[in-house]
């Protein structure tokens, strides 16, 4: 009985994934940017290496799944000073933790069209926590090259203390440098694999 149960688990993925195209991340349409309050003001970053995948279920788009990598060292502020701070230990630990990564594990519809919530596995700095993602479908489209293209965005605030980023300073009249909560935003173009 066992046997059975998991031979149909196997056939029921394999049958999954033979309706399901494979998307690869254009790198040159898409951003990874994150923003941080500095005191008074606000900081926006962003990574300049990153790569992805998704697995994509045009007829049951819950059964989608998506891979995503970014190399840790690709931060980029616009101040070379403070992005070397941010590879170190302090930050990132990009000579320990050299990606950041996110997995999905289930993907949900909402009450909000093309929108789904993505639930997956995040790593940032050696460290993993199962979040769960508001992600919006933006469509499929064909560019001028007759490649098929999909679109995704999504907004989401991580607390860095989660992941071991604790470095701050005190403020003398109260307060700290900068903020726990991190805003991230990713804007996704990618194109159907041949």
């Amino acid at each position: 009985m066992k046997f059975r149960s998991l031979a149909v688990a196997a056939f029921t993925l394999a049958a999954s994934s033979l309706f399901a195209d494979t998307f690869v991340v254009d790198k040159s349409h898409s951003e990874a940017t994150f923003q941080v309050r500095h005191m008074m003001s606000k900081v926006s970053g962003k990574f300049d290496d990153f790569s992805g995948k998704m697995n994509l279920d045009r007829a049951k788009p819950t059964a989608s799944s998506v891979e995503f990598n970014i190399k840790a060292a690709s931060v980029n502020t616009g101040t070379a000073d403070r992005d070397k701070h941010l590879q170190t230990a302090d930050f990132f630990d990009v000579a320990r933790c050299p990606e950041i990564t996110f997995k999905s594990t289930s993907i949900a519809a909402t009450k909000k069209k093309n929108v789904y919530d993505v639930t997956g596995d995040l790593t940032m700095r050696c460290v993993t926590k199962h979040i769960t993602i508001p992600v919006e479908f933006n469509g499929f489209g064909k560019d001028p090259w007759g490649n098929e293209r999909a679109g995704f965005s999504l907004t989401t605030t991580v607390n860095r203390k989660d992941y071991g980023i604790n470095w701050n300073k005190a403020l003398d009249n109260g307060g700290f440098l900068v903020s726990d909560e991190v805003t991230i935003n990713v804007n996704l173009e990618a194109q159907k694999s041949k």
